[in-house]
């Protein structure tokens, strides 16, 4: 591993190991996100796209043989063709570097270097799970927006808040392809059934949704000036659930008092991903909440009435990670927030398995022999520390890289045809949780 050619006074630094442990120690230490996603290899290059296709289910064959066609080779039956699920991942290169000189720092040198390596396992950490949880946003809040300016008169055209959702949809053969005249889009507006044949995105991006595009929708029929009214929701056929308390039909609706609740927000997330028989994670969904939507949970008249007496119950004692009605509440301060019309939107995400798909460069996340710097690769993320090659032999640098992506796969196939208890949702492995 070339420590030989480190500064003497960092070689025994190295040879116990510390700097590895301290940076495997850091970047494990944070429970988030990530731990949701699929790993899977990507076998790829850099900046490349990949459409990954997987099967479907297939209909339930309720119509009996007939007995007389029962002839020839095929003995009457026709082959049927599955469904499919296609998802798509491009692959890109995070990192970030710092530098220490040796002569300039050697006061306290030791410590400095410890500090640099353990900073930069908490930043490659914190970067992930940011990549995470905007790639599991970008798909959960699609489809679920409202009316952003009011129609003068009847149009064919509206302003919404965030086009996320409304650009694309599913062919019959389960392919995700733009959506146009030919391919479009069931939209309800105001609760009435609109047809969506195209989504233009604004030259200037006002949208208030964490990574919203805000934009028009174009439909095949003009929209009424009730339905078209500022505020008014716009949800996809094939949107995501989104539970918000006492029902509010739009994250603009929420009002101050609508804190989390055990059964009209958890319950009832956690039964959307049950009706669609998403798998739980080692027996519980996980639910990621910031301390804000914690603490509206323990101001619940219902989660109250759970513990009441209980007072030494870990969850009421602790308000750390614990499990209650099949899911497991995981805080974290990575949970994107939003202020709107002087409220803070608070987002909890409650996921099953499958709702992220990890897929990382296997040729990058590996160790290289070079002599002249360490190498280690913790949880798919490589540390390197450099040995000094400046004229002076003076500066030692310490950098972490990742090579990946993130995506939400679909589960268009499961649908009510397949399971009479699934929705129409195409994305059905997680549900957003908006509250204040």
């Amino acid at each position: 591993m070339g420590i030989q050619n480190f500064p003497a006074q960092l070689q025994p630094i190295i040879q116990q190991g510390y700097l590895e442990h301290a940076f495997e120690e850091s970047l494990r230490a944070k429970l988030a996100y990530r731990a949701v996603a699929d790993r899977e290899p990507f076998e790829g290059q850099i900046g490349e796209t990949k459409t990954k296709t997987r099967t479907g289910l297939r209909p339930p064959a309720t119509t009996p043989l007939v007995p007389s066609n029962n002839t020839n080779f095929d003995n009457g039956m026709t082959p049927s063709v599955p469904g499919v699920e296609q998802y798509t991942l491009t692959l890109n290169a995070y990192g970030d570097t710092v530098d220490l000189n040796v002569v300039t720092q050697k006061v306290g040198i030791a410590n400095q270097f410890i500090m640099n390596a353990r900073q930069l396992a908490e930043q490659a950490a914190r970067t992930l799970d940011t990549l995470a949880v905007n790639a599991l946003l970008n798909t959960y809040l699609g489809g679920n927006t409202r009316v952003r300016v009011t129609l003068g008169s009847a149009a064919t055209t509206i302003s919404v808040d965030d086009i996320r959702g409304f650009q694309s949809v599913f062919t019959s053969t389960g392919v995700l392809v733009a959506v146009s005249t030919s391919n479009t889009l069931t939209v309800s507006i105001n609760g009435t059934a609109y047809t969506v044949t195209g989504a233009t995105p604004d030259g200037t991006n006002v949208s208030t949704a964490p990574g919203g595009i805000s934009g028009t929708l174009t439909t095949s029929t003009s929209v009424s000036v009730a339905n078209g009214t500022a505020g008014n929701p716009v949800v996809a056929s094939i949107a995501p659930t989104v539970v918000r308390p006492n029902n509010r039909a739009t994250t603009a609706a929420l009002v101050s008092g609508d804190t989390l609740t055990m059964v009209g927000c958890v319950l009832q997330a956690a039964t959307q991903l049950r009706l669609n028989n998403v798998p739980e994670i080692d027996g519980a969904y996980n639910f990621y909440l910031d301390a804000q939507q914690l603490q509206g949970l323990f101001n619940d008249t219902a989660f109250q009435t759970l513990f009441r007496g209980a007072y030494r119950a870990p969850e009421y004692r602790q308000g750390e990670v614990f499990e209650l009605v099949g899911v497991r509440f995981i805080p974290t301060n990575l949970a994107p927030q939003q202020n709107l019309a002087g409220l803070s939107i608070r987002r909890g995400l409650v996921c099953g398995a499958g709702a992220l798909i990890e897929a990382d460069l296997p040729t990058a996340n590996t160790d290289t022999d070079n002599p002249l710097a360490e190498e280690m690769v913790i949880d798919g993320v490589r540390m390197i520390t450099r040995a000094p090659m400046d004229r002076l032999q003076q500066i030692v640098a310490q950098s972490w890289e990742w090579i990946g992506a993130f995506c939400t796969p679909s589960d268009t196939t499961a649908n009510p045809t397949v399971l009479p208890t699934a929705t129409n949702s195409a994305w059905k492995r997680a549900v957003v949780i908006e509250s204040l």
